[in-house]
């Protein structure tokens, strides 16, 4: 397909070889048979497997018998790492790796290092080669394993494995390496380099997902991984995945056959990659070691632009972000923070790798795109915008990396530069930062009192217009939930004139302005800034009697808690931003964040609330902990009364869970205690950072329920009772099953 986008992340994963493909087919539709069984259809699924064995031991130069069949590269991680820990550990507990290893090396390691074992992490130069002297000094006569990988999935670096096998053995040390990454792409004859075990993934290689082998050598003492029949020569249990073996073991001889001609492919299609980059843009950086570097990978660092925004404007590339750039913090991957790459580069830093299947046209293509994405991020190469481009085609979304209020600072950062702040002492300020309010109140006379409230954020729908309207109802909804009525507002705009016309700015604006004319009040101006992302909100000002003040610290024992929206938000617009929900669940998404709380906060007004605030960034739970502290009482939640969105459970499941939300969960683990039956995904689900959600309402129980009555009746359905406020206490939550 001519628009298909360039995939350009081939250390990531790769397509299946049609070779293949032509392999599998036959098992898939013909051998069925049990391999363990001994008549002629378990025969025929035996002898599949074993001739795939042959191809793996034939492309890594070892003996048949030395080969294991695993789920993948980190099931044979495992196997290595925990099989020599458990079988040697009468000899010693002491474990060396590198700095610049893959999580699943890296974490065995320290799982090993919380039970007992002792590690050390080995330093790399700035080109990401192992430290041998450093390494060299690490080894006591504890030290029973080194693994270290043979070539970086990020930079590319080959690291000199030889020589560290010529030092472990010396010791009488096990070697493993993770070649997860060169095999296929570079020679890995188990001889050669001398080591003890080594580990293979297939869907790095051109195999399917979820199969990987593991090189035992000869006389290599290893526990058992997996306990139960004794497959794979009593070192696996489990019934051989046939159809997959038998694609890895093409996959192995397809890549024996043609190694050469790969590598030579893929580093000129890398190669080219580069010299047209280098040639149309200045301040690139190259990471990895220049000559010993795996032929398809190429790391570039582009000075002072934030990879992942790069990775936006690129939807026609598919490759990968080095670093990733938040609210406050940039976390860098522990490869480039282990080089030392200086953060101006590091943060901009996008790994391209190519693949056997890479073509010159597609090269060219990148370089385009790529030299255009970069001229417009950098401000002072800033190319105008087309400005007739189809709004249609615009994913907002796609310009950004927080999502709505999951993109606010992390709550536990806030909370202690609120600490630090001097607290007002006008008396006429009647509510401040003291508790956690999302609004100021300033009595201006005994009759009135002026509400302040800003609120705005990133992108969490596609379509400027909606984006605009779900922004503007948030931003009013500060003021419905102190129990004010909004009186005007103000724009906030921060927008990426270089990256999008004014055109989606102007839909932007004229989506808040419905909102607000639903709400009967005018947006007045505003101001404006230009910014790398586009961010959207209001700042309103509203009205309310001075004794009628809603606040989040004023909840009684004997209150009962009623949510007037569903939780979920923030998974559906991680979701959205994925594209991995349907055009009616978006739909329905957007209805939901855009709904003004303007009338449940006019029925709640006809009865006694003591306490009410919008949930919003910090989740159900979070506001509820700012409510309960702020009130000095307890309270009960129950789980299953929460209204959640049904689909949400299985994007959860899917690990479609925004960042702001994680960091949610972590907050209010100090003040919750979960109930037994409490599963992760409802703890999820009760900490999801909302866009626009309801107003969280504690009145005294008698009312409640008349409460919910009348919320019902004006067609909020979905208003729930969903806990209670149980006690004076300390700001403690307890989240019951039922």
């Amino acid at each position: 397909m001519e628009n298909k986008p360039v995939y350009l992340d081939y250390n990531a994963t790769t397509p299946l070889d049609p070779a293949v493909i032509a392999a599998m087919r036959p098992v898939l539709e013909e051998t069925f048979g049990n391999p363990s069984s001994t008549h002629w259809y378990g025969v025929q699924a035996k002898l599949a497997v074993e001739r795939a064995r042959k191809q793996v031991a034939a492309l890594l130069n070892c003996d048949v018998d030395e080969i294991i069949f695993t789920s993948g590269g980190s099931e044979s991680n495992n196997h290595a790492i925990k099989g020599v820990a458990i079988a040697n550990r009468n000899r010693g507990n002491h474990i060396i790796t590198s700095a610049i290893e893959h999580p699943a090396v890296i974490d065995v390691c320290r799982y090993l290092e919380k039970n007992g074992f002792r590690l050390s992490v080995i330093g790399v130069d700035e080109f990401g080669v192992v430290d041998l002297q450093a390494l060299q000094n690490a080894i006591t006569e504890e030290t029973i394993l080194i693994t270290i990988m043979h070539a970086n999935n990020e930079v590319g670096t080959i690291q000199p494995i030889r020589e560290i096998v010529e030092l472990a053995k010396a010791h009488h040390i096990i070697v493993h390496t993770d070649a997860a990454q060169s095999v296929g792409k570079i020679d890995t004859d188990v001889r050669a380099l001398g080591v003890d075990l080594l580990s293979v993934a297939g869907h790095k290689l051109y195999a399917p997902k979820g199969i990987g082998a593991l090189y035992i050598r000869h006389g290599v003492d290893l526990e058992k991984f997996v306990h139960g029949a004794d497959h794979e020569q009593n070192l696996r249990a489990g019934t051989e995945n046939v159809l997959e073996i038998t694609g890895l073991g093409q996959a192995c001889e397809v890549a024996k056959m043609n190694l050469a001609g790969y590598q030579t492919h893929m580093q000129s299609m890398r190669d080219r990659l580069h010299a047209g980059l280098k040639q149309r843009l200045a301040n690139l950086k190259v990471n990895g070691h220049p000559q010993k570097r795996l032929p398809n990978t190429l790391s570039l660092s582009f000075a002072s632009i934030e990879a992942n925004v790069l990775l936006d404007e690129l939807d026609q590339v598919a490759a990968s972000a080095g670093a990733a750039c938040h609210s406050d913090t940039i976390d860098i991957s522990p490869t480039l923070a282990a080089m030392k790459v200086p953060e101006h580069f590091a943060m901009g830093t996008i790994r391209f790798s190519t693949g056997r299947f890479t073509t010159e046209k597609e090269i060219d293509r990148t370089v385009s795109m790529v030299s255009q994405a970069v001229s417009r991020l950098r401000p002072e190469q800033g190319d105008a915008v087309e400005q007739t481009k189809d709004l249609k085609t615009i994913k907002l979304t796609h310009f950004t990396q927080g999502l709505g209020c999951a993109c606010k600072l992390r709550p536990q950062s806030l909370e202690r530069i609120l600490a630090d702040l001097p607290k007002s002492r006008d008396a006429n300020a009647l509510v401040g930062i003291d508790n956690g309010d999302d609004a100021a109140v300033y009595k201006l006379s005994d009759e009135m009192a002026i509400i302040e409230t800003v609120d705005f954020f990133t992108p969490v729908v596609d379509e400027p217009y909606h984006f605009g309207a779900i922004a503007a109802a948030n931003a009013f909804s500060d003021v419905y939930a102190m129990g004010g009525t909004p009186l005007f507002a103000l724009n906030i705009v921060g927008f990426p004139s270089n990256r999008l016309p004014m055109q989606v700015l102007k839909e932007i604006l004229r989506g808040a302005q419905d909102k607000a004319s639903e709400a009967g009040v005018s947006i007045l101006g505003g101001h404006t800034v230009d910014d790398p992302e586009p961010k959207f909100g209001l700042a309103v000002t509203g009205i309310v009697h001075p004794d009628k003040i809603l606040r989040n610290a004023n909840a009684k024992p004997g209150d009962v808690l009623i949510l007037t929206k569903p939780l979920g938000l923030g998974i559906l617009t991680t979701a959205i931003k994925r594209g991995m929900i349907d055009k009616e669940t978006q739909e329905k998404a957007i209805a939901l964040m855009s709904t003004l709380n303007r009338k449940a906060s006019e029925v709640m007004s006809g009865f006694n609330v003591n306490a009410c605030t919008d949930i919003t960034g910090f989740g159900l739970l979070g506001h509820l902990k700012e409510m309960v502290r702020g009130s000095r009482v307890d309270a009960v939640v129950q789980a299953h009364r929460v209204p959640v969105i049904d689909v949400t459970k299985e994007l959860i499941a899917a690990n479609v869970v925004p960042g702001g939300t994680l960091n949610n969960l972590e907050f209010v683990t100090d003040c919750v205690e979960w109930g037994e039956g409490i599963s992760k995904t409802m703890q999820i689900l009760l900490c999801d950072a909302q866009t626009s959600g309801g107003l969280l309402i504690s009145l005294p129980e008698p009312e409640g329920k008349e409460l919910q009555r009348a919320l019902h009746k004006e067609g909020l359905d979905i208003a729930a009772m969903i806990g209670r406020i149980v006690a004076a206490g300390s700001g403690r939550i307890s989240v019951l099953p039922d």
